[in-house]
C-alpha cells in the first residue's frame, strides 16, 4: 500500500525494453544521435506544433531551465503558493534565473484563477524600479492538490498574462495524468490556450529520468540550449534520455499509465467517500487525494502498512479545516498501483 508518491514506483516494462534497445551499439554523444531526432520529431507531432525540446533528468531542473528563458534577474513569477517551484525546488528557480522573485497568493485546490493573477500584478511591480517586474505566470498541471485546469481556465489566465506582458510556463510534471482525465488532445491545454514553454514529466508517470522541456516560442530555443549546457543539463550519453521518451510516447503508453493512474484514484476516492470515514477535500480529478482522516483512522492505517504523507492545508483553501483529532493526508497513486492495493487500503480504513 505504498501511496506516498507516484516516485516510489518503478519503471515501466515497456521503459526499460527501450532503454535496454538503446544500449546496443554507439551513438553520437549530447543528443547527436538519431533516437533523439526521434523523440523531437514525435513531440512536434505530438503537440502539433513546431518545438524547441530540451531532455533533462529531472524536473526541477526542467522548471528552473524553462523559467530562467522566461524571467530575468529583476523579475517575477506569479505562482501558486503551493506549487512545486516554490515548495519543493530549493530556490532552483531563483538560483537559475540569476535572482527572480517567485511571487505567490493561495488559492481553491492549489490553483490560480484570473482573478487572484490581476489581484497580485495589481501590487506587484507598479513601484517602478522599486518592485520586481512581473515577466512570467507559472501554473501546475496537474496541482499539488491533484486538481486539473481545464482548457478554458489555461486560456483564460494566459490572455490576461499575455495581455500584461507576461508570458507562461506551465509545471507538467503530471501532464499526463491532466491528459488523460481531460480527454483532450495536448495541444489543447497548452500552445493552442496560450502556454509558452511547458515542462512534460515522464519519470512520475513510468519513466527512470526523463523531463522535457518544450518551448513553442521559438524565441526561446538558443537561449535554452546554452542554459541546459551552462548548468550542466546537458547529458552526454543523451540516447538513454531519448530512449526512455520513445518508450513512453510509443502507442499511446503514457496514457495508457496515466489513465491506470488516475482509475485507482477514483477507485480509493469511491471507496472513502462511501465508507463514511474520512472526508475529500476536493473532486479527485488526477492520480492524487486529500483526505481528511480521524487520527486514531491514521495510526490504525499506518500499522497495517499503508504509505502516504501528511499535507499542508497551508494555501489550497480547504473548507472545512482538519479538527484537533483529525490529520490531513496526501494518497498518490501510480502506473504501478493495484486494484488490490487499493482494496486492501479501503477494507482497512472500513476496519
Amino acid at each position: 500500500m505504498f501511496f506516498g508518491s507516484d516516485n516510489t514506483a518503478g519503471v515501466s516494462a515497456k521503459v526499460m525494453a527501450a532503454l535496454a534497445a538503446a544500449n546496443d551499439g554507439f551513438a553520437g554523444g549530447y543528443g547527436n544521435d538519431e533516437l533523439t531526432q526521434k523523440v523531437e520529431k514525435q513531440l512536434g507531432e505530438l503537440f502539433e506544433h513546431d518545438v524547441a525540446v530540451a531532455l533533462v533528468s529531472t524536473g526541477t531542473a526542467a522548471n528552473a531551465l524553462a523559467l530562467s528563458c522566461l524571467v530575468e534577474p529583476y523579475g517575477a513569477v506569479i505562482c501558486h503558493a503551493e506549487s512545486h517551484i516554490v515548495v519543493d525546488e530549493c530556490g532552483a528557480p531563483e538560483f537559475y534565473s540569476g535572482g527572480a522573485k517567485l511571487v505567490t497568493e493561495a488559492g481553491y485546490g492549489a490553483k490560480l484563477t484570473p482573478q487572484i493573477v490581476a489581484g497580485m500584478l495589481e501590487r506587484v511591480g507598479r513601484l517602478v524600479p522599486h518592485h520586481v517586474k512581473p515577466q512570467a505566470v507559472s501554473l501546475t498541471q496537474a496541482t499539488e492538490a491533484g486538481t486539473i485546469y481545464s482548457a478554458e481556465e489555461i486560456t483564460a489566465i494566459s490572455s490576461l498574462a499575455h495581455e500584461r506582458g507576461l508570458r507562461v510556463h506551465m509545471d507538467g510534471a503530471r501532464f499526463a495524468n491532466a491528459v488523460a482525465a481531460l480527454g483532450c488532445a495536448p495541444a489543447e491545454i497548452t500552445w493552442k490556450a496560450g502556454v509558452d514553454v511547458l515542462c512534460f514529466g515522464a519519470t512520475k508517470a513510468g519513466a527512470m529520468a526523463a523531463e522535457a522541456v518544450i518551448a513553442f516560442d521559438p524565441e526561446i530555443a538558443e537561449e535554452l540550449s546554452y542554459r541546459r549546457k551552462r548548468a550542466g543539463h546537458l547529458i552526454s550519453k543523451h540516447r538513454f534520455l531519448a530512449a526512455q521518451w520513445l518508450g513512453f510516447l510509443g502507442n499511446g503508453h503514457w496514457l495508457e499509465l496515466a489513465g491506470h493512474a488516475n482509475a485507482m484514484a477514483a477507485r480509493l476516492a469511491d471507496g472513502i467517500s462511501k465508507s463514511g470515514v474520512g472526508r475529500l477535500a476536493f473532486p479527485v480529478e488526477g492520480n492524487e487525494l486529500l483526505v481528511t482522516l480521524p487520527k486514531v483512522v491514521d495510526l490504525r492505517l499506518k500499522e497495517a502498512g499503508a504509505v502516504y504523507h501528511e499535507w499542508p492545508t497551508h494555501g489550497i483553501c480547504v473548507d472545512p479545516l482538519p479538527g484537533e483529532d483529525e490529520v490531513f493526508i496526501r494518497l498518490v497513486t501510480s502506473f504501478a498501483t493495484t486494484a488490490e492495493d487499493a482494496d486492501t487500503f479501503l477494507s482497512h480504513l472500513k476496519a
